[in-house]
């Protein structure tokens, strides 16, 4: 989710000055101390003038957040799919480079319109460096406000961030969002720049 706030936390009888962190999978507050909390363990979330309650084994905390404690806890409660993270919608034209999981095969099925044609979004699998030499030729896939997701494993050595940026850039794109795909893989977003568009 990636949403941070400058914030007070109370806990156990103590006010502790720090920022706050809203993670996909837990909630972490730094400041005078520590505290992380996995979303898992929460068994229960509420927000009320400002403040955002968590209970949880060792708890419970709250945090004074202002505005955000309300939008927050709808994330806790409500969080976004990982086809809400992609921008995956009924009707969408896509198409697939690679090899993909049968989970998010599934995801597509449910929302997705595979062609073979201009698509609006590509998915590519790239497991290894030298695989990121494909993105030149799948810009052609993409309709001009196309979208292309690079999807990677993360914390390995074949492959890195930063060299899944700047095959993209030599490509002619331009990154514009990164999020978690799994458990086990990262998925960076590229569009073409608007300047730079045919059609």
């Amino acid at each position: 989710m990636g949403q941070e706030i400058q914030c007070r936390l109370y806990y156990r009888n103590r006010t502790l000055a720090g920022k706050a962190y809203l993670e996909t999978d837990y909630l972490l507050f730094r400041g005078e101390e520590r505290l992380k909390v996995a979303l898992k363990d929460l068994s229960a979330v509420r927000a009320e003038d400002g403040v955002l309650t968590i209970e949880f084994p060792g708890g419970p905390a709250t945090l004074e957040l202002g505005k955000a404690a309300r939008t927050w806890a709808q994330k806790i409660l409500h969080p976004p799919t990982r086809a809400d993270k992609l921008g995956l919608k009924p009707g969408l034209v896509v198409r697939l480079a690679g090899e993909f999981e049968p989970a998010f095969m599934e995801e597509l099925r449910g929302c997705a319109i595979r062609g073979t044609g201009k698509a609006e979004v590509v998915f590519f699998a790239a497991a290894a460096t030298r695989d990121l030499a494909r993105m030149s030729k799948l810009k052609s896939w993409l309709k001009p406000a196309g979208a292309l997701w690079v999807v990677y494993p993360k914390g390995v050595a074949a492959i890195r961030e930063i060299e899944v940026l700047e095959a993209g850039r030599a490509a002619g794109f331009t990154d514009t969002k990164v999020t978690r795909f799994s458990a086990t893989h990262t998925a960076l977003k590229f569009v073409v720049p608007l300047a730079k568009r045919d059609g």
